[in-house]
This record gives structure tokens, C-alpha cells and sequence, in this order.
């Protein structure tokens, strides 16, 4: 396994994905930016969002044109409408299109629920599940307008959500965080439903534990404590660019840290 989140595993990967255009939210680190580097190694030309900290995005434009794709990077809060409306724009004035966006921008204001204030709720909310929600209708809007594009791919669109197993796993002193991802599967479901017609796809990731910069924040307590490790059978925790080993029972009868059923698609 790859100890170190911020470097690849030494494997190759076939370009898959050439010719196609990728937007990736918070892919200034952690999942967001392991994930904007595997759709670059696979030959996608992938814009790299963030909210803050532009070396970091830069860092990642950088390591993509290594590979020999294009790649930029830019600012924008995905819970405001108008910042997202004007990064899809210009994402398809500089590219031509759009298609793929994994929406992973996410955060955590955690508190009890007692203690929680509004703006703490507002904020996870505003942020894990309304800018999931505006960046795949805007997205979506290029899909519809361009349609399918055989020599590029089969689909007219694909949105990949970023979830969390706490979209079914109650997760105590974190509800806001919690209600955010619980929101987001069934926002998943229904855009799929929605747009399967459409030969658009949205699928879920639903990952358990993960070890990045800022799940190891100083201040947070040790993430061991919380459900998702303690009922994972091999209490292990992934990190950007690996999963643990699955158990030897899988299909495992509790719930995992990565190895999670609901990692999978909701419409073929």
C-alpha cells in the first residue's frame, strides 16, 4: 500500500479517457486532487477547482501537464451560483465542453448538536449538498445542449457525486455533515433517474475514512474513534490513492471503511 496521500501508485494507466474534458471540485488535495491526477493519466484535460490556497491548485495543473494534458486551474465557492455558473462558462469558452464533473468540494463545521449554530449547518449544507446540486445542473445543461459524442464517449455526460458512508451510517457530533451526505444519495438517485434518458450518467462514491490533510487537521480528534473505523472489519483506513485490503469474508455482513456497497453506480 502507498503510505504517502500525495503520491501516485507506480502504475500505469491506460488513456481511457482521451479527448475528454474533466472538472474536479476541491481538487487542490486529498480525493480531490488524487482524483483530477488519475483522470489526467488517463488522458482527460482536467480543470482543477479550489476555494483557497492557489499554489496547491497550481502544484496540481502542473503535475497534469506532465502527463501531456491540458489543465488550469480555478477559484471558485461552490455553494455561490454565480461563481459556479462562471466556472462551467468558462470551462467550456476554454475547452469546448464539458464531460465529466466529479463534484467532490466538501467540508466539516462539526459540533455537537446542542452547540451546533446555524451558520455551522448552513455552511456544510450550503456546501456538501447545494453546490453538488449547482455544479451538475450546470453541467448538465452542457450535456443536454451538446448530447453524445460517439468518437468520445458512449454517454452524453457522466457526474460522479462524492459521498461519504455517513449518507446512511449516523454519524453523532457531525449531523450537519451527516444530513449533507445523505442528501447528496438521494440527489444522486434522482439525477440519475432524470437523465438516464438523456444517455447522461451520475454516479455516487460513498467512501469511509480517508486519511488526508484535513481529516488530520490539528484539533480534530483521531478519526479511529469515530463509527467508520471502529466498524470496519479490518479497522483500516484508506488513503487518496489506495483502499484497504478487502476482508476475507467479503461480502462483509457489518458495514466497512471503503469497501462500502453504496460505492457503486446507480444507473447503468
Amino acid at each position: 500500500m502507498n503510505s504517502n496521500p500525495d503520491r501516485p501508485p507506480p502504475v500505469h494507466v491506460p488513456e481511457l479517457l482521451k479527448g475528454q474534458k474533466a472538472l474536479v471540485t476541491g481538487a487542490n488535495s486529498g480525493i480531490g486532487k488524487a482524483t483530477a491526477i488519475a483522470l489526467g493519466r488517463s488522458g482527460a484535460d482536467v480543470v482543477v477547482n479550489y476555494a483557497s490556497d492557489r499554489p496547491a491548485a497550481e502544484a496540481v495543473v502542473a503535475q497534469l501537464q506532465g502527463h501531456g494534458v491540458r489543465a488550469y486551474a480555478h477559484q471558485a465557492d461552490v455553494s455561490q451560483e454565480d461563481q459556479v455558473v462562471d466556472m462551467v462558462s468558462t470551462m467550456v469558452d476554454r475547452l469546448g465542453t464539458i464531460d465529466i464533473l466529479v463534484a467532490n468540494a466538501g467540508l466539516q463545521r462539526d459540533a455537537p448538536t446542542t452547540e451546533m449554530t446555524l451558520e455551522q449547518w448552513q455552511k456544510v449544507i450550503s456546501v456538501n449538498l447545494t453546490g453538488q446540486f449547482l455544479c451538475a445542473r450546470e453541467a448538465i445543461k452542457e450535456f443536454l445542449r451538446r448530447g453524445v459524442v460517439p468518437e468520445v464517449s458512449r454517454a452524453a455526460g457522466k457526474v460522479i457525486c462524492m459521498s461519504s458512508v455517513h449518507q446512511t451510517i449516523p454519524w453523532a457530533g457531525h449531523v450537519n455533515y451527516a444530513s449533507s451526505k445523505g442528501g447528496v444519495a438521494m440527489l444522486t438517485q434522482t439525477l440519475a433517474q432524470e437523465f438516464a434518458p438523456h444517455k447522461i450518467r451520475v454516479n455516487a462514491i460513498a467512501p469511509g475514512a480517508v486519511k488526508t490533510r484535513s481529516t488530520a487537521a490539528p484539533g480534530r480528534p483521531p478519526r479511529r474513534a469515530t463509527p467508520s473505523w471502529s466498524s470496519s472489519p479490518t479497522a483500516a483506513s484508506a488513503t487518496p490513492w489506495t483502499s484497504p485490503t478487502p476482508p476475507s469474508s467479503w461480502p462483509p455482513t457489518c458495514a466497512t471503511t471503503w469497501w462500502a456497497p453504496r460505492s457503486t453506480s446507480t444507473v447503468a
